[in-house]
């Protein structure tokens, strides 16, 4: 059985200061285990007024550098397997904007989907998914969910059970780990500090990184006819 759990850093619009967006993504044997781990090692590492929040975020600023790093470190020892994307928020495609304004609803669904896939195949006869519940704009849920199962199914084996859920990640410990994932990906991308080392303790976990829309202004400009 397959446990995939994710979730994102960063924003689509310019206000955000990042010019990266990031899904992080990992799978897991056993979620009840790494639910269990990650609460025993809030409860004995941090600080007491973060000892028993429903959840931890990896951007809290009451969280230091070295508390970053460690905890960052004891999620990668929990045998995680770890495949994300990423893209410059520059070179969204045509499709996805209106105006100035991007259809973000099917764009994160689209990236969602390229995640996803990274996961192909599998051999397990249950491959079940879990998102973080962002505000999809534009988009149901409902149809959130038909367009990943359309674009999954026929890349898994015949017969699999396929799920995908989108839960409150303020009641799902291994969401939290997605967003620690996300959010140190992304800290290497957009050049900040600690991204370096952050990225070097996630390294050995990592199967897959791929960047989404890769040069696709410059190279669309390249096959515009001459004016």
């Amino acid at each position: 059985m397959s446990y995939v759990f994710l979730d994102e850093s960063g924003e689509f619009k310019k206000r955000d200061q990042n010019e990266y967006f990031v899904i992080g993504a990992f799978t897991i044997g056993n979620p009840r285990k790494t639910q269990k781990q990650f609460r025993s090692w809030q409860h004995s590492h941090f600080p007491k007024k973060m000892r028993y929040q429903s959840e931890i975020k990896f951007a809290d600023i009451l969280i230091d550098e070295k508390l970053r790093i460690n905890t960052l470190r004891f999620f990668a020892e929990l045998d995680i397997r770890i495949r994300y994307t990423y893209l410059l928020r520059d070179n969204i495609p045509q499709e996805y904007r209106d105006k100035n304004k991007i259809k973000s609803g099917y764009l994160y669904t689209h990236i969602i989907s390229e995640t996803l896939q990274a996961f192909t195949p599998i051999h397990d006869r249950e491959f079940r998914v879990f998102c973080d519940n962002r505000h999809l704009k534009g988009i149901t849920k409902a149809k959130f969910k038909e367009d990943l199962t359309a674009s999954l199914l026929p890349k898994l084996p015949k017969g699999v059970l396929l799920q995908i859920e989108t839960v409150d990640s303020t009641t799902n410990e291994n969401i939290q780990i997605a967003d620690w994932i996300a959010g140190s990906i992304a800290k290497y991308y957009n050049k900040k500090p600690l991204g370096e080392e952050l990225y070097t303790v996630l390294k050995n976990n990592i199967l897959s990184g791929e960047e989404l829309f890769k040069d696709y202004w410059f190279n669309k400009q390249k096959t515009q006819p001459n004016g």
